[in-house]
């Protein structure tokens, strides 16, 4: 089964079963439409999980999941990942990807020169900053001015880079 990456489960949120869910890209309401999803512990344990409920709680998600109902419980998830099938999640909508799909792909210049491949995604109040690593890492700022194209049919994306980044990246 391939595997998306949903969010890592942080500590239990109260008593009643509730835990934190970091670094998801998803709505509540976008999380309750897949209800299914798959948790892998930091020991390569696993195990289906479905979902009763998520609310925002500023920049976390708090879900609450069937047959988690003590604190004992959710503790008993804590470190863990929150994963899913990618044919689960909804449409990103139109000029919109999910993280998952920007991993690895080819970073250009609008010259065609290749600058790397995405290797992680920084996410910051204003917007991502992309981690590019090629003969040297490089940190792009996710902005539309600067990002031309993404392609995720031909696994590229084109950047129109700013004077001196790479100067300033040396």
């Amino acid at each position: 089964m391939s595997w998306v990456l949903i969010g890592r489960i942080g500590r239990p949120h109260g008593l009643q079963g509730e835990l934190h869910l970091d670094g998801c890209a998803l709505s509540a309401s976008e999380l309750e439409t897949l209800r299914e999803f798959s948790w892998r512990g930091p020991r390569g344990e696993q195990r289906a999980l479905e979902l009763l409920a998520a609310r925002p709680a500023n920049a976390r998600m708090l879900v609450t999941f069937a047959g988690i109902g003590s604190r004992e419980s959710a503790a008993e998830l804590t470190n863990g990942e929150l994963g899913a099938e990618p044919s689960q999640l909804p449409d990103a909508g139109p000029g919109v990807a999910y993280h998952f799909q920007l991993m690895g792909l080819e970073v250009r210049t609008l010259e065609g020169r290749v600058l790397g491949s995405i290797a992680d995604i920084i996410a910051t109040g204003a917007h991502p900053v992309y981690v590019v690593q090629g003969v040297r890492e490089l940190l792009i700022p996710g902005t539309p001015a600067i990002v031309q194209r993404v392609d995720l049919q031909a696994r590229t994306m084109t950047v129109a880079l700013p004077r001196g980044l790479e100067d300033a990246m040396a």
